[in-house]
């Protein structure tokens, strides 16, 4: 996947622009913490849709956004992340 090294740029960009820890960004796409480690880490190469669908899903954003170069300059939390975040803070 030549994508694999832009989609770790992204999240890695998007946890940080929302404040989010891998933990809390991991509950709001709604995946184990170790597992999103792995992705962002890129040593969970072979992603399905699905999972994708669910990253890009947690910055309310379309999968092809999430895998682009550029990421919109506004992004928003899904509900779910939102809370979380603050509750953590």
């Amino acid at each position: 996947m030549r994508a694999l090294p832009q989609l770790i740029a992204n999240l890695r960009i998007l946890r940080e622009r929302h404040g989010l820890t891998q933990e809390s960004a991991a509950e709001a796409a709604g995946f184990e913490y170790k597992y999103f480690q792995k992705v962002e880490s890129g040593r969970k190469p072979n992603l399905r849709l699905d999972t994708l669908e669910r990253l890009a899903r947690a910055f309310g954003l379309e999968v092809w956004e999430l895998l682009g170069p550029e990421l919109p300059e506004k992004t928003r939390l899904a509900p779910r992340a939102r809370i979380r975040r603050r509750a953590g803070r």
